[in-house]
């Protein structure tokens, strides 16, 4: 069985030291619905921060 992963979004929003606790509660409360949230610093900027939404 293949598992596909799919972007559905990616936005660059100001970094914030709480953003990873914002994702972790849409991990937990949507992974039933097959979505997952990422966050990583933007290699460009350490002043921001990339929000992506994934399909599972």
């Amino acid at each position: 069985m293949e598992n596909k992963i799919e972007v559905l979004s990616t936005v660059k929003i100001q970094q914030s030291p709480d953003l990873y606790k914002i994702v972790d509660a849409l991990n937990r409360t949507l992974k039933r619905e097959n979505l997952m949230f990422g966050l990583a610093l933007d290699k460009q900027d350490d002043e921001k921060a990339v929000f992506t939404i994934y399909r599972t």
